[in-house]
């Protein structure tokens, strides 16, 4: 009996524990993701409103599989999406949440950031129920604000 439940306890956190893969959930053909209030090179006060933008698809709150729906990620003042600071393939794996990489799992489609006076750059990219972008990706282009006093 000990040995059952410690076979039951090993095989739940494997299943727990194994990453999800891009490719498994495509995009709707032709869906965009944009920034609807902020543009490349525009100069914002902060507080910082960001509103984002998807046609072709829905938003619907991490772990809802719904077809056609996703929701969206925010980078901030990092690189494109590639490796990330765990050495793993982001556009394979489940985006990790930091500082720089901010998760509206609820399905939000807004948010007010508190950024420092300079320049800052800013990337939406949109991810299925599990936080892994699509195949093929629909993201933006990374854009730069700059923040004044």
């Amino acid at each position: 009996m000990k040995k059952t439940f410690i076979a039951a306890i090993v095989a739940c956190t494997a299943i727990v524990s194994t990453p999800a893969f891009s490719g498994d959930i495509a995009p709707v053909p032709g869906a965009q993701q944009y920034f609807i209030n902020l543009s490349d090179g525009d100069t914002v006060t902060s507080p910082v409103k960001v509103l984002f933008g998807i046609s072709g698809m829905g938003v619907a709150p991490a772990g809802v599989e719904k077809e056609g729906t996703g929701h969206h990620h925010l980078l901030i003042d990092r690189p494109a999406l590639g490796k990330g600071e765990d050495g793993m393939e982001e556009y394979d794996y489940g985006l990790v949440g930091s500082d720089n990489l901010i998760h509206y799992g609820g399905g939000q489609t807004e948010t007010t950031l508190e950024l420092p006076a300079g320049e800052h750059t800013l990337q939406l990219v949109f991810g299925d129920l599990n936080h892994v972008p699509f195949e093929p990706t629909v993201e933006t282009s990374i854009i730069t604000i700059t923040v004044t006093e």
